[in-house]
């Protein structure tokens, strides 16, 4: 596996040696001693899976307390993922990243807890799989407004047309409003 750090303090692309043939492919996902040793020192207690439509919007969430880390991937089509720094303390707060996950090219993206996250699909549905080291508690869970004019994420939005969206992602918080780490 390679680890490639990302601009966003602690975040990473993780990309695996997979192994092709005929038949089809194999690689590791998760090996707990390779992320420890990439400086990833993670214990997940959560497996989440959902399937989304073309031009769906996830997002930017996190928790305030049972912060979650995630290992995030995509099984099947295409997704443009967000991270957003809301650790007050961090060299990189207030920043956001987006890089492309893919079932073509395999890579995962670690988001240490402290981040906010999403994802918008691109292709015609997206299977989306994603590790936690924390349990999801609704009570303390948080959405940052995915168009905030302040932090300007440059979402590729299909047609020019607004994504879809559910109703809790729809009323998200101004970043300048939202409750955030220290």
């Amino acid at each position: 596996m390679n680890f490639t750090p990302l601009e966003i303090e602690g975040a990473y692309l993780v990309t695996p040696r997979v192994w092709k043939d005929d038949r089809g492919f194999f690689f590791e996902c998760w090996h707990e001693e390779k992320f420890r040793d990439a400086g990833i020192d993670a214990r997940f207690v959560q497996d989440n899976y959902s399937r989304s439509s073309r031009g769906t919007l996830r997002g930017l969430h996190y928790q305030i307390r049972h912060t979650q880390g995630k290992l995030v991937r995509v099984m099947a089509g295409e997704v443009f993922d967000v991270v957003v720094d809301i650790r007050k303390g961090s060299r990189t707060f207030g920043r956001w990243e987006g890089v492309t996950l893919s079932a073509d090219n395999q890579e995962a993206l670690w988001v240490p807890p402290g981040l906010a996250h999403g994802f918008y699909v691109i292709s015609d549905s997206a299977d989306f799989f994603y590790k936690c080291t924390d349990v999801y508690s609704p009570e303390y869970e948080r959405v940052l407004l995915w168009n905030d004019p302040e932090l300007d994420v440059a979402w590729p939005l299909l047609d020019g047309g607004p994504p879809i969206l559910s109703p809790k992602d729809a009323a998200g918080i101004p970043f300048s409003d939202a409750e955030l780490f220290p």
